[in-house]
């Protein structure tokens, strides 16, 4: 298989308004309800419930003033409260267009530095063209992705199918293969995660609190099970909270991902959300080949060649006709 083709990526985010009131504190938003914000203070093992200052409401139009996983500087109230006085630009946002309008977004996470995409072994059935379309949102937002594949609970029986099904990703993306229950790659997949913001995201029911739990044993999360009816999972988590596993390393668990899989991206967008295609763009004979008939197309003769995976493009395929089926 060909090499996916590279993209330079973001260096997470860092301060870079202009100089913050004396006294402000920087911090990152973990949590939002209503007007209110949870701020986590760097270098400090302190929470400030915090509100906006009136003159920071003007600074933002067209989205979220305030959202998880922004980076704010705030001032110290006192009785555990703060009031944020500075927003810093957000390098990124994972965002969808708000109910009933056209151009207003509402930002379910700021500022992610990766995306680890959680499915499971099993129970509920992992769906490849799923996680295509995890992936797409990763790529179209130049966010770097992670694949987990959990309920590897025996390795020696489970990992060798595993990785038979994950062998169109193995060159394309990390993979880690996990067992929340016994522990097994959590370590590994700790060192990926450390002094980052990840956002963890997945179908319901693929053990996405257990995993959480694992990392973060301090912070107890609702399991959901899986129904036996549907074999698929019950959600557990309704709004976005950034948990802090170790120094300067968050994960994010959010709710609703999967609706923002193809939000925003155009069909002429999709090949260069496809690394293994990028290689091959621009060498076609026409400039707008769909990559699907034309001929002298660059991406169809390394199909036929087998440099590229028949079933990654198939995926490709069936989204540029808009099949959004699973």
């Amino acid at each position: 298989m060909a090499k996916a083709g590279k993209r330079s990526r973001p260096e997470p985010s860092a301060p870079t308004s202009s100089p913050p009131p004396d006294g402000a504190l920087f911090g990152i938003v973990v949590r939002a309800y209503g007007l209110w914000f949870d701020v986590r203070l760097r270098n400090e093992d302190r929470i400030l419930m915090s509100t906006v200052r009136g003159s920071v409401k003007r600074a933002r139009r067209g989205t979220d003033l305030v959202a998880v996983g922004d980076r704010v500087w705030v001032v110290d109230v006192g009785e555990g409260e703060g009031q944020i006085v500075a927003i810093e630009p957000r390098v990124r946002s994972l965002a969808r267009l708000a109910r009933h309008t056209r151009d207003v977004e509402q930002v379910i996470l700021a500022n992610p530095d990766q995306a680890l995409f959680l499915f499971a072994r099993r129970e509920p059935e992992p769906h490849l063209r799923m996680l295509d379309r995890f992936l797409i949102l990763a790529e179209s937002r130049d966010l770097p992705a992670i694949i987990g594949l959990n309920k590897i609970d025996d390795p020696a029986r489970d990992l060798p199918e595993a990785q038979a099904f994950l062998a169109d990703y193995a060159d394309l993306y990390p993979i880690h293969y996990l067992s929340a229950a016994t522990g097994y790659g959590i370590e590994e997949l700790k060192a990926d995660l450390k002094g980052k913001v990840t956002v963890v995201a997945g179908p319901s029911g693929v053990g996405k609190s257990s995993l959480l739990n694992r990392l973060d044993p301090d912070g107890e999360r609702i399991i959901g099970e899986i129904s036996d009816a549907t074999g698929k999972g019950r959600h557990t988590t309704t709004s976005t909270i950034l948990y802090e596993i170790g120094e300067q390393t968050f994960v994010a668990d959010t709710p609703g991902i999967r609706a923002l899989a193809l939000q925003g991206v155009t069909p002429e967008q999709l090949p260069e959300c496809y690394p293994e295609l990028r290689p091959y763009l621009g060498d076609c004979f026409y400039s707008d080949c769909t990559h699907l008939h034309e001929p002298g197309c660059a991406i169809l003769d390394a199909l036929e060649a087998g440099e590229i995976s028949s079933e990654r493009y198939k995926s490709y395929a069936s989204l540029r006709r808009g099949d959004t089926s699973d």
